[in-house]
């Protein structure tokens, strides 16, 4: 049996920002209902970055992700993320396939943010602002505008290039270089940044604000002040993994906010085990941390996609 072997560019062929959005919230639906097998991610923290092990299992599939985050990166030309993803049969645990996982990370990235404002965003909302013009900036706005009719994008960087980048690659959309402030001051936010100190005020964000706060992803990263939890309604990926290394990390270590103040789980809302939005004046926030089980159902999108179209790079890994 031949193992596929994918590289970054065969893997860009084959995203689908929809497909995508569709198969991460089966796969949290499959979480909630118990249907899917997931350990906490693994860390390896190194001077530079750190890297981490992400398996999961769900009906019918089942993989490993290795990803590692190393902020500087891009003065060498590398990107800050770059992963690895196993793919295997879950009968016989063959390796199915051995793909580049940068874009699948960053794309279930930006789905699951999505996904989060589909249920916990206003339904009028018709402005973006993102906090961070990287690469994750740029799915998150592909995600998003699949779901949304937005008038206006709001970005916010350190970096004015980053931006001036950012704006010139979306040329169908209509975007904003913003400040902070301002960029908060968006219908839904969407904040991806490496920061480990908060940088979010809670007096610039505006009664009916969902925020999907995904740069905080590791042990002592945070990019809210705790006093914007403290009023919101927050709804995590995985409470476990939220608590160690999500946007609740620094804040629950600190005292500022307690675990059992998390009001449900985004695949508790996408089964209907918990109601989504419930007040149109109410701030919300999406505390993504990144799930292996996103992971894996987009390999397996990936994969079939390339099985479907054949011409990819084949190998016979175990056979002797």
């Amino acid at each position: 049996m031949p193992t596929l072997l994918l590289t970054r560019k065969d893997v860009d062929g084959l995203l689908d920002m929809k497909a995508t959005i569709e198969v991460v919230e089966q796969a949290f639906r499959d979480w909630a209902l118990g249907r899917a097998s997931m350990p906490v991610k693994a860390y390896l923290i190194l001077e530079r970055g750190d890297f981490r092990a992400m398996p999961a299992a769900l009906p019918g599939a089942v993989g490993v992700k290795w990803v590692n985050v190393h902020p500087q990166n891009p003065s060498r030309g590398l990107p800050t993320v770059m992963a690895t993803m196993i793919y295997n049969d879950p009968q016989t645990g063959y390796p199915l396939a051995i793909m580049d996982a940068t874009d699948i990370t960053a794309y279930r990235t930006g789905a699951a943010a999505a996904i989060a404002s589909k249920y916990l965003a206003r339904k009028d909302s018709v402005t973006l602002g993102i906090v961070g013009a990287g690469r994750q900036a740029q799915t998150q706005l592909l995600a998003h505008a699949a779901l949304f009719d937005f008038r206006l994008v709001k970005v916010y960087d350190i970096v004015a290039e980053a931006v001036q980048r950012f704006v010139q690659s979306f040329p169908r959309y209509r975007i904003q270089a913003s400040s902070l402030e301002d960029t908060v001051a968006s219908d839904i936010v969407c904040t991806v940044t490496p920061a480990r100190a908060p940088i979010v005020k809670k007096e610039w964000v505006r009664p009916g604000t969902h925020i999907n706060a995904i740069g905080a992803d590791a042990e002592g990263k945070e990019e809210l002040e705790p006093d914007v939890l403290k009023g919101a309604r927050v709804v995590v990926d995985d409470l476990r993994q939220a608590s160690l290394a999500g946007e609740i990390n620094v804040p629950v270590s600190q005292g500022l906010f307690r675990v059992d103040e998390v009001y449900a789980s985004l695949g508790d809302i996408v089964i209907g085990r918990k109601p989504g939005r419930h007040d149109a004046k109410a701030v919300t926030i999406f505390d993504s941390t990144g799930l292996a089980i996103e992971d894996v159902a987009v390999a397996r999108l990936v994969y079939e996609q390339a099985k479907q179209r054949g011409d990819y790079l084949e190998v016979d890994l175990v056979g002797s």
